[in-house]
């Protein structure tokens, strides 16, 4: 036998489309570098139609992904509409990216029907239902026309955390995460839809909602690798990307600044530690866990510094091009950080070219619709869940979460 180590099995939302080929990704040589940082950012957008506003500025920038919220889906045929005309605008295809979690994060409720919260579908213990959820979201996602669901939460359910993650964090133990997971990643696989992982290094001993401020989490380094982060070293490599929370874990030896914006966490702890091979992408920029801290010009530029290579701004365009700026002054002012951007869009030019799909002919026909809501009604039944409503829907809409 050979001695040569194998190696590892890419994540299921990377491996080789077997079903239909993938996207054609026109070679590239010399890209400038405004275009570059464009790729960087996953915008989001105020509407059900893009504004000529968005137009131009989409023009400019180029994103590498765009975001949509339940602002900007009314019907099937419009979302597609949407994502269909903003993907024609980019230079590259686009990560057309959604929240589904169900329960409380559902982007899609209004248009399909309310899908089961992650507490739910792990409280029957049955690993087929775990799988039925991930392949249940990735089917209507990807039925509307995306290609990224920002799933599963790898989040524990710790007793500091119980009023803000609420039923998207699934139970305390590691292990039972690890299980959930795992079986809803191979359900969004199936789907050929590709997941993130969140919120790394874990929010489950927060004890307020980052959407609003900044969680100082308090947890031992050695009992965080046996908690926390024993999801991402179990499931981390099952998904093509990582979103990094607006989180602070002051401890002896670490690095106290939010994860978001600390080389200690993003490269040193997740690139280097755990081995995370995807995309690394922060949370919303426009929360208040990071904008309280500093200006959306720091945040890019130091986020970037730190290794993460798409940051997402969800609502205001002023913020989007605001960043934009500041990507590009800092690469005209450090040729260091000129690399770091040179290699984000490295990785993020190679992921699209072996992730994303050639586009196909999406039956939005009302029959179609019909049944896959029918399929999500009859899951929730088995669930047992009734339909969940945020008792504050804003605190959800607003952000990526």
């Amino acid at each position: 036998m050979s001695s040569r180590r194998k190696a590892p099995e890419p994540p299921p939302g990377m491996r080789d489309p077997r079903r239909q080929g993938r996207v054609f990704m026109p070679r590239r040589r010399d890209v400038p570098l405004a275009e570059q940082a464009g790729q960087i950012l996953i915008a989001g957008l105020a509407s059900i139609s893009l504004s000529a506003e968005e137009r131009a500025w989409m023009g400019r920038i180029r994103p590498g992904g765009i975001i949509l919220f339940r602002r900007n889906i009314e019907e099937a045929a419009q979302t597609a509409a949407l994502l269909h005309e903003a993907d024609s605008l980019g230079s590259t295809p686009l990560f057309r990216c959604v929240d589904v979690e169900g329960g409380l994060v559902d982007r899609l409720r209004d248009v399909i029907h309310p899908m089961p919260s992650p507490a739910a579908v792990f409280a029957t213990g049955k690993r087929n239902l775990y799988r039925r959820h991930g392949q249940l979201i990735g089917r209507e996602a990807h039925a509307l026309g995306f290609n990224v669901v920002l799933a599963p939460v790898l989040d524990l359910a710790l007793p500091e955390s119980a009023s803000i993650l609420r039923t998207r964090a699934v139970a305390a133990e590691p292990w039972r995460v690890i299980d959930y997971a795992r079986y809803f990643a191979s359900g969004l696989s199936m789907e050929e839809m590709l997941g993130c992982g969140k919120h790394f290094p874990g929010l489950g001993g927060a004890t307020v909602d980052s959407h609003q401020s900044t969680p100082v989490i308090h947890r031992q380094t050695r009992l965080m690798w046996r908690t926390d982060l024993a999801p991402w070293l179990a499931v981390g490599n099952r998904l093509p990307f990582a979103m990094v929370a607006h989180a602070s874990y002051p401890w002896p030896g670490r690095d106290p600044a939010l994860a978001t914006v600390s080389r200690y966490w993003v490269t040193n702890v997740l690139r280097r530690q755990v081995r995370f091979r995807g995309i690394i992408l922060s949370d919303d920029m426009e929360m208040g866990g990071i904008l309280s801290q500093m200006s959306i010009e720091d945040a890019v530029v130091q986020a970037v510094a730190a290794g993460i290579q798409m940051i997402e701004i969800c609502r205001d365009p002023a913020l989007v091009m605001r960043a934009y700026e500041a990507l590009l002054k800092e690469t005209e002012r450090s040729a260091a950080f000129r690399e770091l951007v040179a290699s984000a869009w490295r990785k993020i030019y190679r992921s699209k070219k072996q992730w994303l799909h050639a586009p196909r002919r999406q039956n939005l026909s009302e029959i179609r619709m019909n049944r896959l809501c029918e399929e999500v009604r009859q899951f929730a039944r088995s669930v047992g869940e009734a339909p969940v409503v945020s008792l504050d829907p804003a605190r959800w809409e607003g952000a990526a979460s």
